[in-house]
């Protein structure tokens, strides 16, 4: 682990590699639909989903999957794209043996959830979290967000968490904003997102094959490189529904938090590696830090971006430290 970030100059390019792994530059144009925040869900309504799991129902419908175990402080699990709640298998066993109650939904259009076609946009996500923490009466909750999960956690915290969020931490997280523009020079190009669309149209199931490698930092030398591993990522996007999973891409690519970053006056901590092939250090935690009131960074020298997975050892004792303190 270092203080010091050093961001190989290749993460860029493996990213830009694997957004162009299509064959064929498919479309979606026909099925994309103006997700709109209006039909954010705002009330719950408790039931059983198949095979007995715990869902509750949004007021526009869309049924969200949950995991809640154990009791104690509630720590509240935000997965990333295109994932489940099954991404924080290592995280919540560890944290309910510490005598924590731990929480962890499937994103709507991911996993267990509804394979929904509207409302896969940053705010509604945000708005279907204050569901779920409504229904489950959560106060002083720790808010932990992978990726895509740490910009959830950005937009909840900021503007649905008054009095009920004690802490909060973004783990690889996209924050502030990942697209490059006249604003974001250091980001990345359009056409790099454009190239997650088109491959995911042109053939989901493998690309999904094709993302864990650089994801997991498999593709660098000396990796030690876990099938399993590789199939539960490939498992857990095939649950999803491809048209989420399409529109998620802007919404975790084009999203600006950076007023939702100033807002927020709970302590942040924020977890990056600096091999991050997937959400490039410099330009998502290099810049959450200087816009958070309360924050502090941990950089971990070599670790990619599913370091949760890989690291779990590190990872979970250092979320325990910051939670406990």
């Amino acid at each position: 682990m270092s203080d010091t970030p050093n961001t190989p100059s290749s993460s860029r390019r493996q990213v830009l590699k694997v957004g162009a792994t299509a064959l064929a530059a498919g479309s979606l144009s026909a099925m994309v639909m103006g997700a709109t925040a209006a039909q954010a869900a705002t009330a719950a309504t408790p039931k059983k989903g198949r095979n007995d799991m715990t869902s509750f129902t949004t007021s526009d419908g869309t049924e969200i999957f949950y995991k809640d175990w154990g009791t104690g402080q509630p720590i509240v699990f935000h997965h990333g794209w295109p994932l489940s709640a099954d991404d924080w298998d290592a995280q919540m066993l560890f944290f309910v043996s510490k005598g924590y109650r731990v929480i962890a939904h499937d994103r709507r259009g991911h996993g267990r959830s509804t394979q929904t076609s509207v409302g896969n946009d940053m705010d509604t996500y945000a708005a279907d979290v204050a569901a779920l923490v409504a229904h489950l009466k959560l106060k002083d909750a720790v808010h932990i967000g992978h990726s895509t999960g740490g910009g959830e956690v950005a937009r909840y915290v900021a503007q649905h968490g008054a009095g009920r969020v004690a802490k909060a931490v973004l783990i690889g997280a996209v924050p502030p904003i990942m697209v490059k523009s006249a604003k974001n020079p250091g980001g990345l190009p359009i056409d790099v997102f454009d190239g997650f669309r088109s491959a995911l149209a042109a053939n989901r199931a493998q690309f999904y094959k094709e993302v864990p490698v650089p994801f997991y930092g498999y593709n660098r030398e000396g990796a030690t490189v876990s099938e399993g591993i590789k199939e539960n990522w490939w498992r857990q996007g095939m649950m999803g529904g491809a048209k989420a999973h399409y529109d998620c891409i802007k919404a975790f690519s084009e999203t600006d938090f950076t007023e939702d970053l100033k807002k927020i006056s709970v302590p942040v901590l924020v977890l990056h590696g600096d091999d991050d092939q997937i959400v490039p250090i410099a330009d998502s935690a290099e810049l959450s830090i200087k816009l958070l009131k309360n924050g502090t960074l941990k950089v971990y020298k070599g670790y990619p971006h599913g370091m949760c997975t890989i690291h779990p050892e590190v990872i979970n004792e250092d979320l325990l430290a910051f939670i406990k303190a």
